[in-house]
């Protein structure tokens, strides 16, 4: 059961002194408001006033995202007269759903990203242009415009257009944070480089990055975060959140893991079959949001896998920290034996020079087996379909069928009016055509 922060047996104990009330009022409100909980609660015998321990938590049922979606109405736990706010997930991996905040929501979600910002090393003094959809019953760019004005930061709402139009912003109003999808930030250099500009020199100085991991799993930046580290000579950290969970691990300035807030967020990392994982496995990232009232969730399943670490960070700070997204379950392959995500393919993708954007593609071939397709935006003569497929295989140990395009067939692929991020997966297999 990982809701501990700490090695220090000290700091845990006060952790669960802490944690514990919260999470039993938390209970409550979902046994008494929450006609999804209610319900559950009812069929497994549950009682509020049962629950008296933290390691009694795993006990409790899951919340999947098909939970969610499918008895959307039903996690709605106040009256319509107190829902201030509706937001809706991007639906990058099924449906969308409808998130439902209340003022004092709203609060939470503004301390949050003001704790986050602030651990980053934002103060009122820095320019920061947020490069993330504040339309759209979106909730991230909402979230860090919140965040910014408790921080007294100034906010340039860029929002997530086209990289040209950002880049020009970035020419104007000369902001010295940038805040987006990592992708995105470097095809923001990229079209700056086009016009004759040179990234490095427009101010910037730190990049927030949103939406994809930016870290190896040992916390050692990827190739996509040296390459933004190297487009903007910028300061390079992450972020991780999810519109369901309402709260953020970010990296401190220090860029060691996304750090968790325990007053607003137990977390739990889970294996295949549900059961708990120790501090520095890999599992499945699973979230009791705390202090929420419009959309309470308990145990939510994220899909998303990483490991917690407790080593002590150079900032001080003793909670534990949350590493890289190294996959999701929907979007595990088993292609000729071997079993692997598809962001270790991307990381090769990301180290090419000559590649301009990228998805991939995966069929059922046999039961036990996936076939993969590679289909890479390129301009570089000097690059081959068979060389990348090459490169892929020397990492990953399976050679895809790679297919070379114009990056212009990438953007139209990839990118969505109604996503706040590049679609890079579209799975095919026998369950249905999925993406992600």
């Amino acid at each position: 059961m990982m809701v501990l922060d700490s090695k220090t047996t000290n700091f845990a104990t006060e952790m669960a002194t802490h944690q514990l009330p919260l999470l039993q009022r938390h209970l409550h409100y979902l046994q008494k408001a929450s006609p999804y909980y209610r319900a559950l609660f009812q069929q497994t015998g549950f009682s509020a006033t049962e629950f008296c321990s933290l390691d009694d938590l795993v006990a409790l049922p899951l919340t999947r995202k098909a939970d969610l979606a499918e008895h959307n109405q039903d996690f709605l736990a106040v009256t319509a007269e107190q829902v201030v706010d509706i937001c809706q997930t991007s639906g990058t991996t099924g449906n969308p759903v409808t998130i439902w905040q209340t003022e004092a929501d709203l609060l939470r979600l503004a301390n949050n990203e003001q704790r986050a910002f602030v651990a980053a090393g934002i103060s009122a003094t820095d320019r920061v242009l947020v490069g993330a959809a504040l339309d759209r019953v979106f909730m991230a760019g909402l979230a860090y415009f919140m965040g910014l004005r408790q921080i007294g930061a100034t906010a340039i709402r860029a929002g997530s257009g086209h990289p040209g139009l950002v880049g020009e912003l970035i020419r104007q109003q000369r902001p010295n944070v940038l805040v987006g999808v990592p992708s995105q930030l470097l095809l923001v250099a990229q079209q700056l480089r086009q016009l004759g500009e040179t990234p490095v020199q427009m101010g910037v100085d730190k990049l927030i990055c949103i939406g994809e991991p930016i870290r190896n799993d040992d916390l050692s930046l990827s190739l996509l975060g040296e390459a933004l580290q190297d487009s903007w000579a910028a300061q390079v950290l992450g972020t991780y959140a999810s519109t369901e969970m309402a709260t953020a691990f970010a990296d401190c300035s220090f860029g060691n893991g996304g750090h968790l807030l325990p007053e607003l967020m137990i977390v739990e990392i889970i294996d295949n079959d549900g059961k708990p994982l120790p501090v520095g496995e890999a599992g499945e990232v699973v979230v009791t949001p705390l202090g929420i009232e419009g959309t309470p969730l308990l145990r939510y399943c994220t899909g998303d896998i990483a490991r917690l670490h407790d080593d002590p960070c150079p900032c001080g700070r003793q909670t534990s920290r949350l590493g890289p997204i190294l996959g999701r379950q929907g979007q595990m392959l088993k292609c000729r034996g071997t079993t692997l995500f598809p962001a270790a393919i991307t990381c090769v993708l990301q180290g090419l020079t000559g590649v301009q954007g990228y998805y991939l593609e995966v069929y059922s071939e046999f039961d036990l087996s996936d076939r993969l397709r590679v289909v890479v935006g390129c301009c570089d003569a000097s690059l081959n379909a068979a060389t990348v497929a090459e490169l892929i295989a020397a990492k990953t140990r399976v050679k895809p069928e790679v297919i070379l395009v114009d990056p212009e067939e990438i953007k139209n692929k990839t990118i969505r009016p109604e996503q706040r991020k590049p679609v890079t997966f579209f799975d095919y297999r026998k369950c249905g055509s999925k993406k992600g």
